[in-house]
């Protein structure tokens, strides 16, 4: 029987340990592989999902400028989600609670029902989260439950603890470069900036808040001395969106299956999901 949980889920195999905050988010609290830290782990009691290990995009990844677009003859206004932030971000997953469907030693179901409301389609969001020989794998889906077509799009949000010399390789070919507001203006192929395909220093002196075309899929993230951490995902998450701010200590590689403002330009990975319809994306987190 499905259940709020109000404290974390904990997965544990012999090499990982995985804790699921269902109340904040449906995010990931903690993941441990070998006693390393893979994921940033959040504060203990933290109440902002902005400080976690990683947390699900749905229904849709990233920004909509001013939460305003237009969709199957309706006009939508979504309310701003981020503090001093007028556009809406990243859906609604992330700001609600999730239920517990299942919990084992090794693999939780998590669900998220959403009523119609300023984003007026209803549907449910699942999240399957699996500890398995080589790490950690999470499937998220949602499903149109309402009774007219809705637009979709899925994607992750991890947070990687960086280590001195961290590098990040990702097999990109583009960028898209964004204004003040970190919303896309213009598309350039090949390198800008730091060159990912190739491996570069995830230490940085000027905000990356960018969203990389042509990734094949695939991430790591290497430091001296340590294990890479590696990270796939799913061939419709098309976009690998990069968040590196100067001075921190972690860095986001984010597999999305929709561009950022999504509803003002053109192939933006959406899709439009009928009435009962399901769309799926899956990550992968492992540590070399």
């Amino acid at each position: 029987m499905s259940k709020t949980a109000a404290s974390p889920v904990v997965l544990q195999t012999d090499r990982g340990r995985l804790e699921i905050l269902p109340a904040l988010g449906g995010a990931v609290g903690r993941f441990s592989w070998d006693g390393r830290e893979v994921l940033r782990p959040a504060p203990a009691g933290t109440g902002e999902v902005l400080e976690t290990g990683g947390f699900p995009l749905v229904p849709f990844c990233n920004r909509i400028r001013d939460g305003r677009f237009r969709f199957g003859g309706r006009d939508v206004v979504l309310p701003p989600n981020l503090a001093g932030h007028p556009h809406a971000l990243h859906g609604q997953g992330w700001r609600g609670a999730w239920t517990v469907e299942s919990a084992g030693a090794a693999e939780a179901v998590l669900a998220f029902d959403h009523p119609p409301g300023a984003w007026p389609w209803a549907y449910r969001a699942e999240q399957r989260f699996r500890l398995g020989a080589d790490g950690l794998r999470i499937d998220l889906s949602v499903t149109n439950t309402g009774d007219e077509p809705m637009p979709a799009g899925l994607g992750f949000h991890p947070y990687f603890p960086t280590r001195p010399g961290e590098r990040l390789q990702a097999g990109v070919t583009g960028v898209w470069m964004i204004d003040a507001d970190v919303l896309p203006t213009h598309h350039v192929d090949g390198p800008w900036g730091p060159d990912w395909a190739q491996g570069a220093p995830t230490a940085v002196s000027s905000l990356i808040d960018h969203c990389y075309t042509g990734w094949d899929g695939t991430a790591t993230l290497s430091a001296p001395g340590g294990p890479a951490t590696v990270l796939t995902a799913s061939p419709d998450c098309r976009w690998l969106h990069v968040y590196s701010p100067p001075g921190a200590d972690f860095i986001c590689a984010e597999p999305v299956a929709n561009r950022p403002d999504p509803f003002h330009g053109e192939d933006s990975g959406l899709r439009v999901l009928a009435p009962g319809e399901t769309a799926s994306v899956w990550m992968a987190v492992a540590s070399g």
